[in-house]
């Protein structure tokens, strides 16, 4: 972690940057997580709140196959790939919009997940049962927070569906979601299906942050499909 006693960095005002940018750059310079992944050749500070959450939860198992779904620019996939031995095969499939550079042992797709070819694809990639699916995606914030809510909640909701079809019995699904609450349905749908769902906050994630992390272990396995009587 960066030295507490470390002289806060102060953005100087100017004509051409906004009073948001101005905190936003003042808000990264003093991030210790940010200093971090600098010194430890992290993709993003968004690599310990995965390492924080995996700390507690132990579901990055050596062996174990992982989707991660919003992936750029690699902070997940990294850790994944490490916590796994992903090192000499490729056990992490990943997923995102926009380009990510390689990392060792994962497998990248420059795709939008909720393009109809993309769980297939993943499926593919993946080549059986996997035992954990990540998904940090968040769409594009607008402002208004009941706006954003659910187009993080549409995003959650695909990759939930995605991990019912795709993971092994005792597998684990965590999602970024928005504070205001999982949708009850979902939840209610999630609870069913795993032994055990919780929103976590990591350290990592900033206090000032409306993020929070949906945690679903334990899972069931999909319900076989009932054949028509005869």
């Amino acid at each position: 972690m960066a030295n507490p006693r470390q002289k806060k960095v102060r953005v100087r005002k100017g004509s051409s940057r906004s009073a948001s940018s101005r905190q936003w750059l003042q808000r990264q310079f003093n991030d210790p997580y940010v200093a971090r992944a600098k010194r430890e050749g992290m993709r993003s500070r968004a690599a310990y709140k995965l390492m924080e959450i995996d700390d507690k939860a132990r579901f990055l198992r050596k062996g174990a196959r992982v989707i991660d779904l919003g992936a750029a620019p690699g902070g997940w996939s990294q850790i994944a790939a490490q916590r796994v031995g992903a090192r000499e095969q490729e056990r992490v499939v990943a997923i995102d919009v926009l380009s990510m550079d390689p990392v060792p042992g994962v497998d990248f797709v420059e795709l939008d997940f909720l393009d109809r070819t993309a769980p297939d694809k993943l499926k593919e990639m993946i080549g059986g049962p996997a035992d954990v699916v990540l998904s940090d995606m968040a769409a594009n914030a607008t402002g208004h927070a009941r706006t954003d809510h659910l187009k993080i909640m549409a995003l959650v909701e695909a990759a939930a569906e995605f991990a019912r079809e795709v993971l092994a019995p005792g597998g684990t699904f965590l999602a970024k979601v928005l504070q205001g609450g999982t949708e009850a349905a979902l939840l209610a749908s999630l609870k069913r299906d795993y032994k055990s769902v919780k929103h976590v906050k990591p350290p990592a994630s900033r206090s000032d942050s409306a993020e929070l992390y949906l945690l679903a272990t334990g899972f069931r396995g999909a319900p076989a499909t009932t054949q028509p009587a005869r």
